[in-house]
């Protein structure tokens, strides 16, 4: 038998293995070189087919050692741009992007397959803007009447690595801002079907996820076992078996997640069951975990999380969001007080369908706590908002002091003993007067209240209240505050009300003490006042509202002073605040006197004395009229600063970083709006008013504000020396529309010091730069103003005179034009003296009736169309020295600032404009 050499046959083995090996690697070496040429070309080919979207890279290399074994296309300096109408702001970002390459195909295909992905240091940045278009739709799909061939597709993936990589995803539409950075991805599946199973593993360094400028999530690590099964006809997401970790809490989320032209059908539901409610806290927004490392947290959490429905921000359509939180045996101690909160028991359920808060269902089943023996407990149903229908039943026997410890709520601190005992259920409705069934009563007693905005409490409050209603309406509501009490600064208040039937209040208040408004302010503030204010109240007011409203004011026994110094007000029909320098009001049956009532607005000033009536009816919800009479004087009034203002929110832009900025608002006026709830007159004196550029002087008259309307009555200024006297009506409708009426009359007006002094008379008369003279007004004129409290000129209707008694007009082009086309250079600077201008205006045009005048011997005679905003159609006649009897024909047309002059009657109509709001 022959002997084997087996180290014959060792070294013949090591010998081919090596040849092998080397030859392995040379291909490995020089096979990319052999079809490099051949994979730019495919997957240029293939970007250019399926993709919409702008696609570059600085350069490109094939090579079996970036992604050993795969051999890899790597894209440096990779950039996609997104789909309209982001089709100019980059996708997708990265230093490289790796294509892995299926082998065989590359040799005996005829396309190549691209089986693999590799993403690093990349940004991923999605965005969708108000109306619901998505930049990440730029992969073309196939139509579905294109019959299906057994051809082999360019682009088969297998497998999807990313790492060390940014998503940014912004949704204006529905205002949610995700962040996710650090981000480690790793999915493998059969991604070549229409239909296929994802595993992955992510993780995230730092998640951020914020809604409507909210954070929600800040810095929070995921770590997570995803599988993930995925529809490419219809792009469509199922999560089947998801076990994720925010920092510390577990949580199994699963659901569906479709892609919709317009919008998403969305199906998630997060569940988190047994978990520690330490381990729920470390999920919490960052300003939480300060507090969470001084504090002792245990208790059993189940947390499920529902949100289900499309979202199509076009049509107004939204998913329904359900959320349901139980905690049992929950126990919180801030740094190891020695009065824990235990037994802190929590069993709340949430819907609101279609994310629309006026359909909440709020069902918070039990609420409880201990501190030592005391305890709080509360159970509360709300079905609504605005109208909610609700079943309250609240019983507290707790120390606000222990409880504010045991917390750990470090920025106010708290005392007192919170006693209550409250029921209530049914509906709350203002507007048809329902309130619910209500009994029970709402103790604090030596409460105690300090912040860190102001270095001194609120002491020695207590409390002693009782509310009752068995009717279920606002006519069966009965409060009873006997007595409210605290001291601040020194100063104690005591407040005692009784006050029944709310449909027709019938009230006992009394009220004594002094209130520092700024610094109660301040408390509760980091802002404050700009003033040092305060009010002072000695007040005893009884009676029935409805006594009141009928006049039975004997029957009223409304007695006391309110002092006030240097109080802002603010009011939602001015836009800004006006500060009360000092005002003392005494109270007699419905009549609140004032007394050298003085007030600042702005740069304005005034000085009131007078009266107001029915005021505790205006200030009822039935918001009553206001009825008053007043003298009012002022060294100086602004009407500018008196206009409304209406917020229009700033476009917001497309940033690829977190809009955690609120947006910012512009400011545009608005017409000034008079309560429909006000019936008062004043008679006003002032020194000197100015409007939109006039100064005016000596002004006085009588306004009346009643049913929304404002009239001034025989009302006189001095402007430029002119003696003017007016009469107006106003109505402001909405904040960018009002009517008016007004008449004014204006006795030797000196048009030169017009131009010069009057900003308003250069820009509506500019032809007038030239002229000097004495002229008169009696105009007559009703119509519109705009938000901008100036006129809508077709809107105007009147008519009037303009008497000339001596002006020269020198430099006007209609007469330069006149002189030019005539050759009558004595025409060019005429002066007219005893002339009476008679005009009409309606549909934004000018009618001018015939009016004659003598001048070098010439007899003009004019007539004619203007439009307001300066076109012409005036016929004129020059009449020729000496005596006028032979005259020319002549038409301007053009503009007052281009006018053009020609022989003859034919003129070119001016069109027109009909008032169209």
């Amino acid at each position: 038998m022959a002997t084997v050499n087996y180290k014959s046959v060792f070294f013949k083995f090591l010998k081919y293995t090596g040849i092998s090996l080397v030859t392995i690697l040379a291909l490995m070496f020089i096979a990319p070189y052999l079809f490099a040429d051949k994979i730019k070309e495919q997957v240029k080919k293939t970007a250019n087919e399926k993709l919409n979207g702008e696609l570059n890279y600085t350069d490109a290399n094939v090579s079996f050692f970036s992604h050993f074994p795969s051999l890899t296309l790597t894209l440096n300096d990779f950039t996609l741009n997104g789909s309209a109408p982001f089709q100019n702001e980059k996708l997708v970002t990265a230093k490289e992007v790796a294509f892995g390459i299926n082998v065989t195909s590359l040799i005996f295909g005829e396309t190549i397959k691209i089986d693999e992905i590799f993403l690093s240091n990349s940004l991923i940045n999605v965005k969708v803007n108000q109306n619901g278009e998505a930049n990440y739709n730029v992969y073309i799909s196939e139509k579905e009447s294109t019959p299906k061939e057994k051809t082999e597709t360019g682009l088969k993936l297998e497998a999807i690595e990313i790492n060390n990589s940014k998503i940014v995803y912004d949704d204006q539409s529905t205002k949610v801002h995700i962040d996710a950075i650090g981000f480690n991805y790793l999915g493998n599946g059969d991604l070549s079907q229409a239909i296929f199973a994802l595993h992955s593993k992510a993780k995230i360094e730092k998640l951020n996820i914020i809604y409507e400028n909210e954070p929600y999530l800040m810095n929070k690590k995921v770590d997570g076992d995803l599988i993930t099964k995925i529809n490419t006809n219809s792009l469509s997401f199922v999560f089947e078996q998801n076990d994720l970790f925010i920092n510390k809490l577990l949580v199994d989320f699963t659901g569906k997640f479709d892609f919709l032209k317009d919008g998403y059908d969305i199906d998630f539901k997060i569940k988190s069951n047994k978990s520690n409610l330490y381990d729920l806290f470390t999920a919490f927004p960052p300003k939480y975990i300060t507090w969470l490392k001084d504090t002792e947290l245990k208790g059993n959490v189940d947390l499920l999380f529902t949100l289900k429905g499309k979202y199509i921000a076009s049509q107004n359509i939204a998913p329904d969001l359900s959320l349901d939180f139980k905690l049992k045996d929950g126990f919180v101690n801030y740094k190891k007080s020695a009065f824990p909160v235990s037994n802190l028991n929590m069993d709340i359920s949430t819907k609101v369908a279609s994310l629309n808060p006026e359909l909440l269902d709020l069902n918070a089943r039990n609420i409880s706590l201990n501190v030592e023996k005391n305890q709080l407990k509360t159970q509360l149903k709300m079905n609504g908002l605005t109208t909610p229908v609700v079943d309250l039943v609240l019983n507290s026997n707790i120390d606000l002091e222990k409880l504010n410890r045991a917390l750990g709520i470090s920025d106010i601190e708290l005392k007192g003993m919170l006693i209550a005992d409250v029921k209530a259920k049914g509906k709350y409705d203002q507007k048809h007067g329902l309130f619910p069934n209500t009994n029970g009563r709402l103790n604090l007693n030596n409460g105690f209240v300090k912040t860190p905005y102001y270095p001194n409490p609120i002491t020695n409050i207590n409390i002693n209240s009782k509310i009752n209603n068995q009717k279920g309406t606002y006519d069966g509501l009965s409060v009873v505050l006997k007595p409210a009490t605290f001291t601040f600064e020194g100063e104690p208040f005591l407040v005692e009300a009784d006050l029944k039937n709310f449909d027709d209040l019938n009230y006992d208040i009394k009220a004594k003490g002094t209130l520092n408004i700024s610094k109660i302010y301040k408390v509760f503030s980091q802002k404050g006042l700009d003033v040092d204010g305060f009010i002072k109240a000695d007040l005893a007011l009884k009676g029935i509202q409805s006594d009141a409203e009928k006049g039975n004011y004997s029957r009223l026994q409304n007695k006391g002073t309110l002092e006030l110094r240097n109080i802002n007000v603010a009011t939602e029909y001015l836009p800004k605040s006006m500060l009360i320098k000092e005002g003392i009001f005494r109270f007699n049956q419905d009549k609140m006197a004032f007394n050298t009532f003085l007030a600042s607005y702005g740069q304005s000033d005034f000085k009131l004395n007078g009266y107001l009536q029915n005021v505790f009816n205006f200030l009822s919800p039935k918001k009553g009229v206001l009825r008053g009479s007043f003298t009012l004087n002022s060294k100086y009034i602004n009407v500018d600063e008196f206009m409304s203002s209406t917020a229009k929110v700033s476009t917001p832009s497309t940033t690829t970083v977190p809009n955690n900025a609120p947006q910012t608002t512009a400011q545009e006026t608005g017409v000034i709006l008079i309560p429909s709830n006000f019936d008062l007159q004043f008679y006003a004196t002032a020194h000197k008013i100015n409007y939109q550029g006039l100064n005016l002087q000596d002004g006085k008259g009588a306004i009346k504000m009643k049913g929304g309307k404002m009239l001034m009555q025989n009302t006189g200024f001095n402007l430029i020396g002119c003696n003017v006297a007016m009469n107006a009506a106003y109505q402001g409708i909405t904040p960018k529309k009002a009517v008016f009426e007004y008449s004014i009359k204006a006795t030797d007006f000196d048009v030169k010091r017009a131009y010069k002094e009057v900003k308003m008379f250069r820009e509506m008369a500019s032809a007038a730069e030239n002229a000097e003279g004495i002229i008169s007004l009696d105009y007559k004129i009703k119509g519109r103003l705009n938000q901008d409290m100036m006129p809508v000129y077709p809107s105007l209707i009147g008519g009037g005179i303009l008497s000339i008694k001596d002006v020269k007009l020198k430099g006007m082009k209609m007469f330069n034009a006149v002189s030019k086309t005539t050759d009558h250079e004595a025409i060019k600077n005429p002066e007219l003296s005893k002339v009476d201008i008679k005009t009409t205006v309606k549909n934004n045009v000018i009618t001018i009736e015939r009016f004659k005048f003598k001048f070098a011997g010439f007899r003009p005679r004019i007539e004619g169309t203007s439009s307001l905003d300066g076109k012409l159609n005036i016929k004129m006649r020059l009449g020729l020295p000496p005596l006028g009897i032979i005259g020319i024909p002549l038409t301007v047309t053009g503009t007052k600032d281009n006018p053009k002059v020609k022989v003859g009657r034919k003129g070119d109509e001016i069109e027109e404009t009909q008032d169209v709001e």
